[in-house]
């Protein structure tokens, strides 16, 4: 069976599904157990609007997940992995990331569902990321015998940590600094 093509929806009703996703992200990220009535309320709509665009709860949080992961993408498309020097690139994904995954955090916080849409983007920035590793291994910035997939590994642990504690430095750029000077430099005597 073929499926039919979703229509786009008006200017009003993206409005709408944008204001719900905020709300949610906000209200789920305060209390995961929070009902859909709390995010209609928070996003200044009918829960009938909430229930029209939503499904049921799982699918509000499929769409936090897809909503999530198209920003991480866009945020790693603006910073031209492929064509930017590669430490320019890396620094401003870095800072990227850590700005959508501080604005995220429930949608990003959580497995996605297999198969799903957030599932299929995320995958897409993963293989972008070792591409941009690539390219700074290629530049010598990397060693040439370091594992691709382990560096990788600690650099998303880099950021997982920096989300952990941002302390005092809550400007992504400054924590974009400390990730990459961590990550090329480690602990060592300069």
């Amino acid at each position: 069976m073929k499926a039919t093509p979703q229509r786009p929806l008006r200017a009003d009703a993206e409005r709408s599904v944008r204001l719900i996703l905020e709300a949610a992200e906000r209200v789920l990220e305060a209390d995961p157990a929070a009902p859909m009535e709390k995010i209609a309320e928070a996003a200044g709509v009918a829960r009938t609007t909430v229930h029209r665009r939503f499904a049921n709860r799982q699918a509000l949080v499929e769409a936090l997940s897809g909503n999530a992961a198209r920003h991480l993408d866009d945020v790693v498309t603006e910073g031209r992995p492929e064509t930017a020097p590669p430490l320019v690139a890396l620094h401003q994904i870095t800072a990227g990331v850590l700005r959508v995954k501080l604005g995220w955090r429930f949608a990003l916080g959580h497995a996605v569902t297999p198969g799903s849409e957030a599932e299929r983007i995320l995958a897409g920035v993963q293989d972008r990321c070792l591409a941009l590793l690539t390219r700074t291994q290629q530049a010598g910035l990397i060693d040439a015998g370091a594992d691709l997939l382990w560096v990788r590994r600690v650099y998303y642990a880099l950021i997982g940590e920096t989300l952990q504690d941002t302390g005092s430095a809550n400007d992504p750029d400054a924590l974009a600094a400390r990730i990459m000077d961590t990550l090329f430099h480690g602990f060592g005597p300069r």
